[in-house]
């Protein structure tokens, strides 16, 4: 029996950067022999206030709380067979907490999942919390860990370029199809619904597509429904918010017809794992993406789905899956077969046991 010490950001079921990714594995990797302890920085509490406005001073006391946490963890990590990290180990600052994990224990698998150690894109407005968070955290994790975990070929490149063991794996985001299952029809509707899920760090790329979707609602009669963190409301279309709620996570998104999947065509989005696109996929409904970055690997340009480059793609691929309810469910089923071939669970547990047990052997 091998004990690891997983350190991650958020409470467990919690952020889709833990949720899609190595948390759906860990129960699969308990019947091989490894045994978990979850140290989340956040705690519960800490998690339902910190993307509010405002609570400045009780946000200050739970960081100061994760502090604590993290300086506990470091004090127990060398009982523990190994250690796996999610992006970093503390959020702020100069890495020390990173760096001194590894004096503790040498066995770590460092998980990333996004470009966290550039300058954040220029479509989101940095706060200051952001200004203060760490940039070299994760470099320092890439090269002392003895097996890195990445999602996107060029955070692979990356990591190999830096990681002294020259030891990297490219794990995309992956679905448990026994959770997320296809829509169970599709029909010709009055109004057609378009959708987009994310967070409130992501609704800028969604908020680009506004021209868009005005000039589509001109032509068509269509809703657009968004499922996030915070509230969003865009001008000129009609549009319907729900809150995210894993509870009811399929359930709500089986009502979009119609996914949305913009991105920035910048380095930043070379990191992403097009998330947004494989959940739609997951699901078995067709969407329109930006035609960039990891789009290219996990979809064919009208199969899944449509790529755009340019707004007048953008609407006119929008119309055409509008009109044809036979193509959306076309590619719909496409998506699925791709998922359930190369974005599941079970087509990338192996993976994920491979670098544990070359880090920690059983």
């Amino acid at each position: 029996m091998k004990r690891v010490l997983i350190l991650c950001p958020s409470p467990k079921g919690t952020a889709a950067t833990q949720r899609l990714k190595y948390e759906q594995y860990l129960d699969l990797l308990e019947n091989e022999g490894y045994r978990f302890t979850i140290s989340s920085f956040q705690t519960n509490r800490f998690w339902k206030i910190i993307y509010q406005p405002g609570r400045i001073f009780e946000k200050i006391f739970w960081t100061f709380i994760g502090y604590c946490i993290r300086s506990f963890d470091l004090l127990r990590a060398p009982f523990y067979d190994g250690v796996f990290v999610n992006l970093w180990v503390t959020p702020l600052g100069f890495p020390v907490f990173e760096s001194m994990l590894f004096i503790f224990n040498r066995n770590v698998i460092y998980d990333i999942d996004d470009m966290i150690f550039i300058t954040r894109h220029e479509h989101v407005k940095t706060s200051f919390f952001q200004k203060l968070k760490g940039r070299k955290k994760p470099v320092v994790l890439m090269k002392h860990s003895k097996y890195v975990i990445v999602c996107t070929p060029k955070l692979e490149e990356i990591a190999l370029e830096i990681n002294k063991y020259k030891k990297a794996i490219d794990i995309s985001s992956t679905f448990d199809t026994s959770r997320f299952v296809p829509v169970n029809e599709y029909k010709q509707q009055d109004t057609v619904v378009i959708g987009w899920t994310g967070t409130h760090s992501t609704i800028p790329f969604l908020e680009t597509l506004q021209p868009v979707l005005a000039e589509v609602s001109k032509q068509r009669n269509i809703k657009l429904l968004v499922i996030a963190n915070k509230e969003y409301i865009m001008n000129e279309v009609e549009t319907q918010f729900i809150s995210w709620r894993a509870e009811t996570e399929v359930e709500d998104l089986h009502k979009i017809e119609i996914g949305l999947y913009p991105i920035p065509a910048n380095e930043w989005s070379l990191g992403k794992s097009s998330l947004k696109a494989l959940t739609y996929m997951s699901i078995a409904i067709p969407f329109v993406a930006t035609a960039y970055g990891t789009n290219y690997r996990i979809m064919q340009n009208g199969v899944q789905g449509f790529m755009a480059a340019n707004d007048k793609e953008w609407v006119e691929r929008l119309i055409q899956l509008i009109d044809n309810v036979n193509l959306r469910k076309q590619m719909g089923l496409a998506g699925r077969k791709t998922v359930e071939e190369l974005f599941s669970v079970k087509a990338n547990y192996p993976k994920y046991l491979h670098a544990f047990k070359n880090v920690i052997p059983l």
